[in-house]
């Protein structure tokens, strides 16, 4: 294949990925439960527990299940029974918020725009560009 070839589609798909998150995000956000924060993060509680909340500064254990619109699986610790121990002020911008409105204990579901995210990059192989994430986490322990 041509590196035009490439490149054309690389900002088709891109440009793709951008029409279809921001179909979702919109459709998801008329559902009576989806709430969204003034940047755009989309949440849903699923267990709210009362508790300390972290700041920005923290690291926190959690569990999380990460995936891509089409269902693709990220990262599952739920699967595993083995917490992630993060340092807040490393992850991406829409988890950074969305932790921190959190108590221990606590579940949430996040969809994470892609300008929250890795946005027009991606990462690789893994996590394509203007990608919207769907995250499932709880809370355990702020370290």
């Amino acid at each position: 294949m041509a590196k035009r070839e490439k490149q054309a589609r690389s900002k088709g798909s891109a440009g793709n990925n951008r029409k279809s998150g921001e179909d979702f995000l919109q459709n998801n956000l008329q559902k009576a439960e989806v709430e969204e924060t003034d940047s755009g993060l989309q949440y849903k509680i699923i267990e709210s527990v009362e508790g300390p909340r972290p700041n920005v500064h923290d690291t926190v254990k959690i569990h999380q299940r990460a995936l891509l619109l089409d269902g693709k699986i990220l990262e599952d610790t739920y699967r595993q029974n083995q917490p992630d121990e993060v340092a807040i002020e490393e992850l991406i911008e829409g988890l950074q918020e969305g932790l921190q409105m959190m108590s221990v204990g606590s579940r949430y579901k996040f969809w994470v725009p892609a300008d929250l995210a890795w946005g027009r990059k991606g990462t690789g192989n893994k996590i394509p560009p203007n990608a919207v994430l769907s995250f499932d986490i709880r809370l355990v322990e702020i370290c």
